[in-house]
């Protein structure tokens, strides 16, 4: 299912994504995900956190009504981190 869907404004996933592209942010934003365990993925309050930490390493504000449309949908995608066709299905979500 696309993020869209959730009403997730797409011109912040995109300045997300082009922020996240840089080496640097993309090495912090990587140890931050470290570690992470499907059970967090399913925690609405780890999530939550988990996007606040990521906003502050990216340093692009996300307003809280959209905080909570990505939490919504990060927890409905029932993401397993350790699987990769999970992985794969998330990577061709965001590519465009």
């Amino acid at each position: 299912m696309n993020y869209e869907q959730y009403g997730i404004d797409r011109r912040l996933v995109e300045r997300l994504k082009k922020k996240a592209k840089q080496r640097p942010a993309r090495e912090r934003v990587k140890r931050l995900a470290e570690g992470v365990t499907r059970e967090d993925l399913q925690n609405k309050t780890t999530v939550r956190r988990l996007i606040g930490r990521v906003s502050h390493t990216l340093g692009e504000p996300i307003p809280p009504d959209q905080v909570e449309l990505m939490t919504n949908f990060i927890v409905s995608q029932q993401i397993d981190p350790n699987n990769t066709l999970h992985l794969l299905k998330l990577y061709t979500m965001f590519r465009r």
